[in-house]
């Protein structure tokens, strides 16, 4: 297609995209209190003054989630019914990005759409779960450097701004093993070339965990990247198993093109001069042949 035709490709897929985020956020502003109250009991639970806040007992450090200002419970249900529509609407905008890129692929390289699909919106919907998980016993790690018997004041929107961050960062973080898999469908990485990778992916995976994830606690940041690490190296075994698949259908497929290749079977041993199986005379027989040589000598 030309130029033109792909930017209005890109133009209805990202406009189907947002309908279907803008869909499922309408839907959550109608639950806006039960997401909240989902989404901040454990923390309240985990972090929670027993006693009231400004009555910690002795050696317990507590925190109570506040909201400040007129105009704030407004804009939390904007984000946290926004952060469920990115989530819930997962599946149909990862569709939408590789029906854009499925034109450009091969018809043998789009029967993978619907697998990739499938498994794209599972690991993005994990990685969200897993921050949910965590995010707990972060807070509490967190609020454990505070001075005992004080008590803090948690912002609900500074909360929920960590809750989206920590949600989007390790959903599509989740994803890398998935595009890791694409490229080697695509003949773009093999498996070994993956493998070879495996210190400077360690040590990348790292450094993105504790760059992207907001609160900067170890804990965070160990949740984040050892997911990362285990679903890579289940990524290279899927490669693995994908190169020997296609190392069977095609034994030549890592050759270049001006590397020489084996000739495979043994040759046949040549006859001698005038054993030719022809049935003219130039092709068999001494009739085609002067001197012992063929027309072609």
């Amino acid at each position: 297609m030309p130029l033109a035709e792909h930017l209005r490709e890109l133009r209805n897929r990202l406009l189907k995209a947002v309908l279907a985020i803008l869909a499922v956020t309408v839907v959550a502003m109608f639950y806006y209190k039960q997401i909240a109250d989902f989404l901040t009991d454990p923390v309240r639970d985990a972090v929670g003054c027993t006693k009231g806040f400004g009555e910690a007992e002795e050696g317990e450090t507590c925190a109570e989630i506040t909201i400040s200002g007129l105009v704030a419970p407004f804009t939390i249900m904007l984000k946290v019914a926004l952060t469920v529509g990115v989530v819930l609407a997962s599946p149909v905008w990862l569709y939408q990005l590789w029906a854009f890129l499925a034109p450009g692929l091969h018809r043998h390289e789009k029967k993978y759409a619907h697998g990739f699909v499938a498994a794209g919106a599972p690991l993005f919907i994990g990685g969200a779960c897993l921050a949910y998980v965590i995010l707990p016993t972060a807070a509490k790690a967190l609020l454990d450097f505070s001075p005992d018997g004080t008590g803090n004041l948690i912002p609900l929107d500074d909360f929920l701004d960590i809750v989206t961050r920590l949600v989007i960062v390790f959903g599509l973080a989740f994803e890398l093993p998935l595009l890791l898999v694409m490229l080697n469908f695509g003949g773009i990485l093999t498996a070994r070339r993956l493998l070879g990778w495996w210190r400077g992916m360690v040590v990348g995976i790292t450094v993105f965990s504790a760059v992207a994830t907001p609160t900067g606690d170890p804990l965070t940041m160990g949740a984040l990247a050892l997911p990362i690490v285990v679903l890579y190296f289940a990524a290279v075994g899927v490669c693995f198993l994908n190169d020997r698949r296609r190392s069977r259908a095609d034994p030549y497929q890592d050759l270049d093109d001006d590397e020489a290749s084996d000739l495979g079977p043994t040759p046949e041993p040549v006859g001698p001069p005038g054993a030719g199986a022809g049935s003219d005379g130039a092709s068999g027989g001494d009739g085609g042949r002067r001197d012992g040589l063929d027309d072609a000598t």
